[in-house]
């Protein structure tokens, strides 16, 4: 996660506090989830951004996720995200995030 993006997440904890956001991440691959999973959980792992050593907690999903696609409009989800559905690793996708939510997350929805 690029340090705009962190700014921009830790001005919004700021603004409508921790309990009240929500982070989707559309990573294609599993360990870059995990890694912007982390930092919006426990914190910039590298050390380098404006969440390091910050850990908000905050809620964070995979957009593959169950608990995401039901809340979707299904033709919005199928136009939108159907087509990376059939060529990515959804379930290893899914379950990268919610082990880090497991593991350092405050919230969930």
């Amino acid at each position: 996660m690029d340090l705009q993006n962190q700014q921009r997440v830790k001005d919004a904890a700021e603004k409508y506090g921790a309990e009240n956001l929500v982070v989707i991440l559309g990573s294609s691959d599993a360990e870059g989830a995990e890694i912007y999973a982390e930092t919006v959980t426990n914190g910039d792992p590298t050390f380098a951004g404006p969440l390091a050593g910050v850990p908000l907690g905050l809620a964070v999903y995979h957009v593959f996720e169950q608990d995401i696609r039901d809340e979707a409009d299904p033709s919005v989800w199928e136009e939108q995200i159907g087509m990376m559905e059939m060529v990515l690793d959804t379930e290893g996708l899914a379950n990268a995030v919610k082990g880090v939510r497991e593991q350092y997350g405050k919230y969930t929805l």
